[in-house]
């Protein structure tokens, strides 16, 4: 029995779901309406059609992602706060995402995170062209161990594995070195720590001793 009453959020919730689930190609209208229990003819008066629905989820998407607080005691703090979110986001929407990107989006959907992160430095006390390259410098960071991260999952088992290329022998001046590359690696403790890693390096900067630290070379 079709349902007496729908909402627009409802539909896109249900939406939302098959597309994180399945991907866009799974998403079309006879199915939305067979998980909502109403009828094709009532999805489309709340959304329209199914390029106006994968509209509809790609601005929710933008907004969702702009939804991120920064929290802790120091501007380091709260750019690793930044990082952890924008990366968990991220990982949990990777077809609304490709979406995202698909539509031309994807500056505008990682504005609200930079934005955050363009606050944090100028309350590290920096400026000008040194800030932005900061800003830039830990949104790539944060892009690029995502990409990696995705693509060694995606990646087919690899023989020999890690694990047999650092049996001990291999390494035997540093033997929990070679114990320590066998084992698994853990992504999100690996990502904080580069980021860490960076964010101090970088707002150095902001610092008596290192507001005169040589740039990069372009």
């Amino acid at each position: 029995m079709a349902r007496s009453t729908l909402t627009r959020d409802e539909v896109l919730d249900a939406a939302t779901s098959l597309v994180k689930q399945h991907g866009p190609a799974a998403l079309t209208m006879r199915k939305l309406a067979a998980e909502l229990g109403t009828a094709v003819t009532s999805i489309y008066w709340h959304v329209g059609n199914r390029e106006q629905l994968l509209d509809a989820l790609v601005e929710r998407t933008v907004e969702e992602m702009g939804a991120i607080r920064p929290v802790g005691r120091t501007p380091a703090e709260r750019i690793l706060s930044v990082a952890r979110v924008l990366r968990r986001e991220l990982r949990e929407r990777p077809h609304l995402i490709a979406m995202v990107h698909e539509r031309g989006l994807t500056e505008r959907m990682f504005l609200p995170a930079q934005q955050a992160l363009v606050h944090e430095v100028h309350v590290a006390g920096l400026r000008g062209a040194r800030a932005a390259d900061v800003v830039r410098a830990i949104q790539f960071q944060i892009v690029g161990f995502l990409l990696v991260e995705r693509n060694r999952e995606r990646s087919p088992a690899q023989s020999p594995a890690e694990s047999d290329l650092w049996d001990p022998a291999a390494a035997p001046h540093d033997p929990a070195l070679a114990r320590a590359l066998a084992r698994p690696a853990d992504p999100e403790r690996l990502f904080l720590l580069s980021v860490q890693a960076l964010t101090a390096t970088l707002l150095t900067a902001a610092s008596p001793t290192g507001r005169d630290a040589p740039r990069a070379s372009r």
